[in-house]
């Protein structure tokens, strides 16, 4: 797929994310919220950061080998944070909160890949890497969590008819089999190209 494919589909993908049904359904849902997460960070922002990629190799995030592990740990603090019980509370049930949580996922994430697709292909692929563990990681305790981690949220007859577990649960999933299984592809096609490098005569 061309650059400007890659950056339609993804300002698409960020369009409905956040002017589509998902952000109403934030309050009552973890899994909403979930879905709302991974089709920002998982999807549409990977999607226009490579296509921005080819303009930006070698310019400006190419350079730094300290920048990748910067980055890297910059988007652990802001995941981990925002799922933290007290900040994910208040980013579902405050709009403004939502909208700095959203512009935070986004802005970090636009980063991480710009570093993995700009940069040295192993210090990119480790990025990656590093970011699909965290990611499998918050997602699987969420998803095998015995009981509701974020109470005080009316699910009312409960998003899809998922009770409160049931609902956590799927948003566990869901992190896992987007933002995991993605940022892993990432780095296994950063890993190949460095690989089917050949070397200079």
């Amino acid at each position: 797929m061309s650059p400007r494919l890659l950056l339609i589909a993804g300002a698409a993908v960020l369009l409905f994310a956040w002017a589509g049904p998902l952000p109403a359904l934030v309050p009552g849902s973890f899994a909403a919220h979930m879905w709302l997460h991974m089709s920002v960070v998982g999807i549409g922002v990977p999607l226009v950061a490579i296509g921005l990629a080819p303009w930006l190799e070698h310019r400006m995030l190419g350079s730094a080998l300290v920048l990748p592990i910067v980055v890297s740990v910059l988007d652990f603090v802001v995941v981990w944070g925002w799922h933290t019980p007290y900040l994910h509370h208040a980013s579902r049930t405050e709009p403004l909160l939502l909208a700095l949580e959203q512009a935070s996922f986004a802005g970090i994430a636009m980063l991480v890949w710009l570093v993995a697709f700009t940069g040295p292909p192993l210090a990119g692929a480790l990025t990656l890497f590093f970011t699909s563990m965290h990611m499998t990681l918050l997602g699987a305790l969420v998803g095998l969590a015995p009981r509701p981690i974020y109470d005080g949220h009316d699910h009312g007859s409960g998003w899809l008819g998922l009770s409160a577990i049931e609902d956590q649960q799927l948003g566990g999933v869901v992190m896992l089999a987007i933002g995991g299984i993605v940022y892993l592809g990432g780095g296994l096609i950063l890993a190949a190209r460095l690989l089917n490098r050949r070397p200079v005569a």
